[in-house]
């Protein structure tokens, strides 16, 4: 096709995307991503939030609100809070089990890892766990949960089909986010204090090699492209997102980051690494490839957006607010990735 007719195409398709925005849409947006909704949320204003995930099987975003100890279902496709699910005091990680329509949350309040069944939008068990429970992973093959206790140095396993912590890992460090890789079918982990990468059989339940991850000081977040075998940390001590090689075992690329990073999320299909940095910023990264990677954007935000989600079937990326402008608000706002550009 030529140019000209591609540049064409591309114009009415931007004119027919437009027009399918939702009408609270904001024209405003930068090289990566254009604002087209924001919605407000029933807890009060001025409070974090934390950890997001998507629920792929009824299509709702899970968003925890850790300093109003509640959590939201909300709708995709309307942008609507489907419901507010109320005893999960301190929420900060969050996890969705498909098999059993079951949302498991970190609940540093009360110290706890708390069950939620979805069908009925309450909670129906709490599971006392070390300090400061965060970040998780499900291992779906191995029916297991994997739960950081960040203040605790300690990894909690939990049994999904009984509801009942297997087994519990100690550590020397602060542990951070913990990630299940479905290609090597193991779990990894951040030892964030040693700047230490763990891995975790998720068959033995036991830890088999830890790697340094050199120039990457206080890792907390990690995402993964299991295709590729990399893993993506954000770097809270030294301002850095860093790529591990997970068959090498080292570092391939570091690259600065704004200050407050916190979570990193990852899009395959568009080679895009996310980081949410409560300075007031997303930082987006490009995957040329699996060795090569670049900075596209500091893309701007208001302060104190320390998480966010990527919806993988329409690489729409949803960020909490607590402020705007210094003024409290509890509200999400979601954007469309930019891309071709």
């Amino acid at each position: 096709m030529e140019s000209g007719t591609v540049l064409k195409l591309l114009a009415v398709l931007g004119v027919f995307g437009a027009m399918l925005a939702p009408a609270q849409s904001m024209d405003a947006g930068g090289k990566t991503l254009r604002e087209i909704a924001r919605f407000n949320l029933p807890g009060p204003p001025g409070k974090r939030f934390d950890y997001l995930t998507i629920d792929g099987v009824d299509h709702w975003l899970l968003s925890a609100h850790l300093s109003a100890g509640q959590t939201y279902v909300i709708d995709l496709r309307t942008n609507k809070v489907v419901s507010t699910i109320a005893d999960t005091p301190g929420v900060e990680g969050i996890e969705f089990v498909p098999a059993t329509r079951t949302m498991y949350t970190s609940n540093r309040g009360d110290n706890t890892i708390g069950i939620a069944s979805l069908s009925t939008m309450k909670v129906i068990k709490k599971l006392p766990t070390d300090d400061k429970p965060d970040g998780s992973a499900y291992a779906a093959p191995f029916h297991k949960l994997f739960v950081s206790d960040e203040r605790g140095k300690a990894e909690a396993i939990v049994d999904t089909n009984r509801n009942v912590i297997l087994k519990t890992l100690h550590f020397d460090s602060e542990t951070g986010m913990p990630q299940y890789d479905s290609v090597a079918r193991k779990v990894y982990i951040n030892l964030q204090d040693d700047d230490l990468f763990a891995v975790i059989d998720p068959a033995t339940d036991t830890v088999i090699a830890k790697y340094p991850v050199a120039g990457c000081h206080g890792n907390h977040g990690m995402a993964l492209d299991p295709e590729h075998h990399r893993a993506f940390l954000s770097c809270e001590g030294n301002l850095r997102m860093t790529v591990l090689d997970l068959d090498q075992h080292k570092v391939i690329a570091s690259l600065p980051l704004p200050a407050g990073p916190d979570v990193i999320k990852f899009d395959p299909a568009i080679g895009r690494i996310y980081v949410a940095c409560s300075s007031g910023a997303i930082a987006v990264f490009h995957q040329e490839d699996p060795d090569h990677y670049r900075l596209l954007e500091n893309f701007p935000v208001q302060p104190k957006v320390h998480s966010l989600a990527v919806d993988p079937e329409t690489h729409r990326v949803y960020t909490p607010e607590e402020q705007e402008n210094g003024h409290g608000v509890a509200r999400m706002i979601v954007y469309e990735a930019v891309v071709n550009q």
